[in-house]
């Protein structure tokens, strides 16, 4: 589902204003400092030493259309008894200067955030989206990953080391899935959605849980914006389940280090499991005796107002995610109960603080070599500065999102909309809406029925505030 806001006179011009005045309310940096940018052309141009060319093996990176910094390239081969996944991370250690002034920008900024006119990078564009990015037909060091898999999919053993490689393709979700749709598929293309296949079945048995929730969007379109509902393709979630296998093998290889920052998520609490299975029932949702809430949830048709709704009010299971940092005994919560195992994030440098030391923990470990004493010694602060960087990051989307909201309903105030209910408050007095057109949630004042559609009327649309307000007429 897609609105596209029609772009006339000062409208453009405003929202740009208006995505500035975002970037400065949430404090976002600005340009990186000259120093910083001088260490990035430097290291642009460094060679990095003696490494194992796996230049032969044929990567391929998968990304949204037009991305220029590519984190990872993927190679998959059948095995006799199995699969092989080969899994290069873009080597952004060999391009940052412990304590330098890159470094120093790197751990103010976190990630990198998204705005629909833009974004601001977690490093200089020359590494981010050429040095150091994975691009095709050219060499880049990485951190190479080579996990073997049965042939139920299940990790057999797991290395990392440091390689040179050279990705053959960028290839889009929409490509994989077509050659996937039509039969076209071979070589790492095919496999990728047997072994994500196999995975997510996995993933449903140890009790993982992958929403399948449209996700809300503003996206750039020519001389405007448009707002949109976007179902993830099939593809992506093969594609997810690489990443997920790489940092579970991560997350196992820093544990039984017992060194190392991992990506947690406690279980959910028994009062929000036991809501969460009322509103199953109020809404005719099948939650089997003994079935986990990931199985109940695959399946699921966001379509369907009442699952909608469902999987609107379930979200609280996947509440409190954060980092912990280890140097001796392991934490006493190693696990992401999304995930339903220890996981760690390492496939995303260019783009996330993290992934780069714990990256470079388990290249340490898997070589037996001691782990570098500027990345130990940085491994306590990184759960803060992740958590505080990672609030600002959500906070822009958000804010993005309702900008661009009440952009599009400012000259329709009193008039009427179908919607869904998808979110009611504990008091009764309101909750949260999903329109059918255009692509809008917003919170909506009255005695709501959950999971039922409902015509609402739109009371409040204001761009200077970014707040939206409907009522029941």
């Amino acid at each position: 589902m897609t609105t596209k806001i029609r772009v006339h006179g000062e409208v453009p011009a405003r929202l740009d204003e208006g995505f500035e005045r975002i970037r400065r309310e949430l404090k976002l940096p600005e340009a990186f400092a000259p120093a910083a940018l001088r260490e990035a052309e430097r290291a642009a141009g460094a060679d990095h030493g003696e490494r194992k060319d796996l230049t032969d093996l044929p990567f391929v990176t998968i990304d949204p259309p037009g991305s220029m910094d590519l984190d990872q390239a993927v190679h998959l081969e059948r095995r006799r008894d199995g699969f092989r996944v080969w899994y290069a991370i873009a080597d952004v250690a060999s391009f940052v200067r412990p304590g330098g002034a890159l470094d120093t920008e790197a751990h103010a900024r976190g990630e990198t955030v998204y705005l629909p006119d833009g974004k601001v990078p977690l490093h200089p564009p020359v590494l981010s989206e050429g040095a150091a990015s994975l691009l095709p037909g050219t060499t880049r060091p990485a951190a190479v990953w080579q996990i073997d898999l049965d042939a139920e999919g299940r990790m057999a053993g797991a290395d990392v080391q440091r390689a040179l490689v050279r990705s053959r393709e960028r290839l889009d979700y929409a490509y994989v899935q077509a050659a996937a749709d039509t039969g076209t598929a071979d070589g790492t293309l095919a496999l990728l959605e047997e072994i994500g296949r196999l995975r997510l079945q996995l993933e449903r048995e140890r009790g993982g849980v992958t929403l399948p929730t449209p996700e809300q969007e503003v996206v750039a379109d020519g001389d405007g914006y448009r707002l949109e509902f976007r179902v993830p393709l099939p593809a992506e979630a093969w594609n997810a389940q690489i990443s997920l296998l790489t940092g579970m093998a991560a997350a196992t290889m820093m544990l039984d280090a017992e060194v190392g920052v991992l990506r947690v998520l406690p279980p959910p609490r028994p009062a929000d499991l036991a809501k969460v299975r009322r509103v199953a029932r109020a809404l005719d949702v099948p939650w089997p005796d003994g079935a986990t809430y990931g199985s109940v949830v695959h399946g699921l048709d966001p379509k369907n107002p009442q699952q909608a709704a469902f999987l609107q009010e379930s979200k609280v299971l996947l509440r409190g995610s954060g980092y912990v940092a280890f140097d001796g005994e392991p934490p006493a919560l190693a696990e992401h109960s999304a995930v339903a195992a220890p996981y760690a994030h390492v496939t995303a440098p260019l783009r996330r603080l993290v992934d780069r030391y714990a990256t470079e923990v388990c290249l340490a470990v898997a070589a037996g070599e001691p782990i570098p004493d500027a990345i130990r010694a940085a491994l306590p602060e990184l759960p803060e500065v992740m958590s505080a960087t990672g609030r600002r990051a959500g906070g822009v989307e958000r804010a993005c999102v309702d900008l661009v909201e009440a952009f599009l309903l400012r000259e329709r105030i009193g008039q009427d909309f179908p919607a869904v209910v998808i979110d009611v408050d504990e008091r009764g007095t309101g909750g949260q809406v999903q329109l059918v057109e255009p692509a809008v949630i917003a919170r909506c004042d009255g005695a709501l029925p959950l999971g039922e559609r409902v015509t609402v009327g739109l009371a409040k649309a204001d761009p200077a505030t970014r707040e939206i307000r409907f009522t029941l007429p």
